[in-house]
């Protein structure tokens, strides 16, 4: 089996801290971590959502998303992605279910029923859009998904290193 080259970890996760050692990435990881970087950079969570630009209900409905799409690339390439291949404890399936439970979790655990509360009271004279940017906490919600954006990009930035490919992220 091929030797693929280590990768130096430093991750700052909420709850957990920093995430710190050497990733032995194996041929099954990379290919993970190639698929999971796919997804994040084709979603809202890895570019701004500008002050006149998007909803967010469809921002925390692409990052919830990511727990399937997570979940089937874990199942997808089993059990070895989880082991740690060196000294470090650091392998795909531990980051990637890190990122799910501390960072992506605890956001919308506390923003989705939040907005959904504020959705269900929209009058019909409103429409969704106008009715959301009206919400008192909207700025707020804006400013957390800019927080979950800074660490997802450093995970993205992390995956690509792995998957030897360049960081694809273009901002506007």
């Amino acid at each position: 089996m091929a030797k693929f080259k280590s990768v130096k970890v430093n991750l700052r996760l909420p709850f957990l801290g920093s995430v710190e050692g050497v990733w032995e990435p194996d041929e099954s990881e990379v290919s993970a971590a190639w698929e999971l970087y796919v997804e994040l950079i084709t979603r809202i969570s890895v570019v701004e959502l500008k002050p006149d630009e998007g909803l967010l209900r469809e921002a925390l409905s692409s990052l919830y998303s990511l727990f399937g799409t997570t979940r089937g690339i874990l199942k997808k390439y089993g059990a070895s992605v989880a082991r740690s291949k060196g000294e470090s404890h650091i392998s795909f399936g531990y980051l990637a279910v890190a990122i799910l439970n501390t960072v992506l979790r605890p956001v919308l655990a506390k923003w989705h029923p939040l907005l959904s509360d504020y959705e269900n009271r929209r009058e019909a004279r409103f429409s969704v859009l106008e009715h959301e940017r009206n919400w008192e906490r909207h700025e707020e919600l804006r400013q957390v998904l800019n927080d979950v954006r800074l660490v997802l990009i450093e995970y993205t930035d992390l995956l690509a290193q792995v998957a030897d490919v360049p960081l694809l992220i273009i901002e506007r």
